[in-house]
């Protein structure tokens, strides 16, 4: 039989799980799917994902591809899956695409956001989904804050010490500050972002928030190429990778 090759797209609740790379010592999502997309085409299916999550990151569109033999149609897919997927895993849609699609490497820009729940009170319904963050915001400060990042930089400072050694050259094409009543979003697009990138952003612009970093510091923490100028890795919790390009 011929060789298909299929594109998917998932969303997923990241708090069970140790991000979306297959562990072999512990569950990333990655291990869910194989596992039930082995069960439904009667083969050993592996899987290639877009990117890495953190531990407790969630994702609204994450896409992953993968090659089967098998002819179940796409629809078929959908419903299988979702029909025997745990209920924080879910299956948005099945297509087949060219033999050299690869979910990674074909990707040209991935859309994050940011969810912050900025009042007194914690929402039990949000306390693995959002930031509960009890202090004042200044929206129009850190919205301002936040186009520094827009452009293309060196974002080593705003990078955990995995990337060190690869090519730290990013562009982010947008920031977006949007604030719904007690809910805040802070949604950012790029060609590419490095580990813990939008976390350690984030944080820098609550620092900025609070008083602990100047408002107009973020080019030249950039221009340092320094960790230690930003500010901390915020929770994964509010983090989501909301969007895939391709």
């Amino acid at each position: 039989m011929l060789m298909r090759n299929l594109k998917v797209f998932t969303a997923y609740c990241g708090t069970a799980y140790h991000g979306f790379q297959r562990q072999e010592n512990a569950v990333g999502v990655q291990n869910i799917l194989e596992e039930k997309l082995s069960l439904l085409t009667n083969g050993d299916v592996k899987i290639n994902g877009c990117s890495r999550t953190d531990t407790g990151v969630h994702a609204n569109e994450y896409c992953f591809s993968f090659e089967t033999e098998h002819s179940i149609p796409c629809n078929n897919i959908i419903r299988g899956m979702n029909s025997i997927l745990p209920d924080d895993i879910s299956i948005l849609s099945c297509e087949e695409v060219p033999a050299d699609f690869h979910a990674r490497y074909s990707c040209i820009a991935k859309e994050y956001e940011y969810l912050i729940l900025n009042r007194q009170s914690k929402d039990p319904f949000l306390a693995d989904r959002a930031l509960h963050y009890p202090f004042k915001l200044d929206i129009p400060l850190i919205e301002k804050a936040a186009q520094d990042f827009v452009g293309t930089h060196d974002f080593t400072s705003f990078c955990g010490t995995a990337n060190l050694k690869e090519n730290t050259v990013r562009t982010i094409e947008y920031f977006k500050v949007i604030q719904n009543e007690n809910l805040v979003k802070l949604i950012v697009k790029g060609d590419g972002f490095l580990y813990n990138m939008v976390r350690i952003m984030v944080g820098t612009l609550i620092f900025i928030n609070e008083g602990k970093l100047d408002a107009g510091s973020i080019p030249a923490i950039i221009e340092a190429k320094d960790r230690n100028l930003a500010g901390k890795t915020i929770g994964a919790q509010g983090l989501y990778l909301n969007k895939v390009f391709y």
